[in-house]
């Protein structure tokens, strides 16, 4: 089959390896679709954390959807044409040689697991619990966007913020959008975005911001304090900057916490709480658990079908599976304006 790789000198490359191969309790996906991420980017240039240059070349791709095409022989919840979430490549140095897996989505097949396989719940793998079957009247190649829906409603749960709390999201891109969507569904009232032109806050106010701070407008930790003297309870930073965590320091209130969901470019960073109060937090969540998403999956699934969350909202671009390597360029340079998603 064919897949896309990162090869050692960060170069984007196609290349043939084996289909992978799976077990009794696995079923063998042909990929439908895979989404373009932030940390793909994070691969590409050999930063992402605890994967080190030697390791490369990597099998790229971690939002896939694939149609199952072949089962093991203990395989009882998973049937040929059946639309599953998150098809992967195991790291198999035997069978796909040089190659690591960066998960590896971004390949003509995948292997998903069948949770109902195992007879204990223990031993069931993390993965098996997020690795769910799409209904039959949701279009596959858009449900894409469950993978970041999931995940951002799981961080939400994990954050613990509450339908009474007040928080300030920076950022304007699909996964900001996700977080100010979904809190917005689940009853959060005051809902404060931080952006940087007039059409971004257009988009997250349709999205239901209830407040937009234009920071090339106004001083937005002046606006806050004008409006919550004491502060707030939550900064989420969407984006992965140490200015914003910084900013955040001025904006949150006592025992306020800043939410780091973007993924920063490098693991330093030098934080200034001169302006915080005395006590406060910073809670990094930057590897959403499977298991977590896997429970977040039946309320995104019902906002889809009640017609309060659109996956179309999210999405700008499709590029065919041959045309990649130029998606990918384009995504680098900030062409694609939401989620861009690769078709097979």
């Amino acid at each position: 089959m064919k897949a896309l790789i990162v090869d050692k000198d960060k170069s984007l490359k196609f290349v043939e390896i084996p289909k992978p191969r799976f077990n009794e309790k696995q079923a063998l996906v042909k990929t439908i679709a895979n989404g373009i991420c932030g940390t793909d980017l994070k691969l590409m240039h050999q930063e992402f954390k605890l994967i080190t240059p030697n390791q490369y070349p990597i099998l790229l791709g971690h939002e896939g959807i694939g149609e199952v095409v072949e089962i093991g022989s203990q395989v009882t919840g998973l049937k040929a044409g059946d639309k599953v979430l998150l098809p992967y490549i195991a790291a198999d140095k035997v069978y796909l040689g040089p190659y690591e897996s960066g998960w590896g989505a971004l390949s003509e097949y995948g292997v998903v697991n069948d949770i109902k396989a195992w007879r204990e719940k223990d031993e069931v793998p993390e993965l098996a619990f997020a690795q769910k079957v799409l209904p039959g009247d949701i279009n596959p190649v858009d449900a894409v966007m469950l993978v970041t829906f999931r995940e951002v409603l799981s961080a939400v749960r994990y954050f613990g913020i509450q339908k009474e709390d007040i928080i300030a999201v920076y950022g304007s891109g699909p996964v900001a959008l996700t977080f100010i969507n979904l809190m917005s569904l689940l009853g959060v009232k005051d809902i404060i975005a931080v952006v940087r032109s007039k059409a971004k806050a257009d988009n997250v106010r349709a999205h239901g911001a209830t407040c937009v701070l234009n920071s090339k407008e106004c001083d937005v930790t002046k606006e806050v304090r004008r409006m919550y003297p004491k502060g707030i309870p939550y900064v989420l930073d969407a984006v992965g900057s140490e200015e914003i965590i910084n900013e955040a320091m001025g904006l949150i209130c006592d025992r306020g916490e800043v939410l780091c969901y973007g993924v920063p470019p490098t693991e330093k960073m030098t934080i200034d709480f001169s302006r915080a109060n005395y006590n406060w937090k910073i809670n990094f969540q930057q590897m959403p658990r499977k298991g977590e998403d896997g429970a977040a999956h039946d309320q995104i699934m019902e906002w889809i079908q009640a017609g309060k969350l659109c996956m179309k909202n999210y999405i700008s671009d499709y590029f065919k599976f041959e045309d990649a390597i130029e998606a990918y360029k384009k995504f680098e340079n900030k062409e694609i304006k939401k989620k861009g998603i690769i078709v097979f």
